[in-house]
């Protein structure tokens, strides 16, 4: 299966340059967050595959706009000819407003899905738009990443952890790929494709 991961800014490549064979193979597409709700209704039309996605910090547009013929994966395991995706948007709560958390509140958000978890057996690639903590994060509260990210990564080691927030483009020496453990970590800012 050949996954594209976007994340928090709209490729000019896809959106104003789009070419269908650019997507050639593509079986799935899948949204980190921070992105503009009419590219992601755009792709899915053009491209005729499944696009996913998990709410950024910056995503309350979606209560008023949602993306049309895209699949929410907030806080479910989506599961797709045969791989499980579970979903975790939001940020570090560094001001009111929606789509932001405590520490406290992700963990909790977590606990939730306890009998899903236990349900499905797990899952395959964990979708955040936040990193995990001290794993591809910022030392600012609003990129700190999630504590109970690593838990879930610890506890059932899912071939992928993919997230956004952490814009390449900061001037950072921000790191794309990363491995914890039988975990591959990505940073899908803007693009990039797995084959699973």
């Amino acid at each position: 299966m050949k996954i594209l991961f976007l994340a928090d800014e709209e490729s000019k490549m896809y959106w104003e340059y789009f070419k269908k064979e650019d997507f050639k193979g593509i079986d799935i597409i899948v949204s980190c967050g921070d992105l503009n709700p009419s590219y992601l209704s755009f792709l899915t039309t053009m491209v005729g595959v499944p696009l996913l996605y998990v709410h950024g910090n910056h995503d309350d547009k979606y209560n008023v706009k949602p993306p049309e013929g895209c699949i929410c994966i907030e806080d479910e395991i989506y599961e797709y000819e045969g791989v499980r995706f579970l979903g975790l948007g939001g940020s570090n709560r560094y001001k009111p407003g929606e789509n932001q958390y405590t520490q406290k509140q992700m963990t909790k958000r977590v606990k939730k899905l306890r009998w899903k978890l236990k349900r499905k057996n797990g899952f395959d690639v964990l979708v955040t738009h936040s990193p995990a903590k001290g794993l591809h994060d910022g030392e600012d509260v609003c990129h700190t990443g999630f504590d109970v990210f690593n838990r879930l990564i610890e506890q059932y080691k899912p071939r992928y952890f993919v997230h956004g927030h952490v814009h390449m483009s900061y001037g950072r020496q921000f790191v794309r790929l990363d491995k914890v453990g039988e975990t591959t970590v990505i940073n899908a800012y803007e693009k990039y494709i797995v084959e699973i």
